[in-house]
């Protein structure tokens, strides 16, 4: 079993998702940034209890192991959603054309 999360996007890069995705109210890429942090917690927790030996050890396994599994799976869909919004994945900014979309969608709700 594998003791160590495999990740793609480090935390500070989760924030700034977090952060430009807020920005812009674009919810959706937020959204999966935020659990795969929620996830990371969890994973370390479990991780945490395994080390300490604690009883139920096969309990703390299991649920690091589906955390795992959720984590990869949660970053690819953010890399995914991303690349089909058209996210500048080198500095993790999201696109003109979103944030104009989200202008206009203000505009028409004033």
């Amino acid at each position: 079993m594998t003791t160590e999360l495999s990740m793609h996007y480090s935390n500070e890069q989760i924030e700034q998702i977090l952060e430009e995705a807020m920005i812009y109210m674009c919810a959706c890429p937020a959204q999966v940034a935020e659990q795969l942090l929620y996830l990371r917690k969890l994973f370390a927790y479990q991780q945490g209890c395994i080390s300490k030996g604690e009883l139920m050890a096969d309990v703390h396994r299991r649920i690091s192991e589906s955390a795992r599994k959720a984590h990869a799976e949660l970053e690819q869909c953010l890399s995914d959603v991303m690349i089909m919004e058209g996210w500048d994945m080198q500095t993790l900014t999201m696109p003109a054309g979103l944030r104009e979309l989200r202008q206009k969608t203000i505009d028409q709700d004033q």
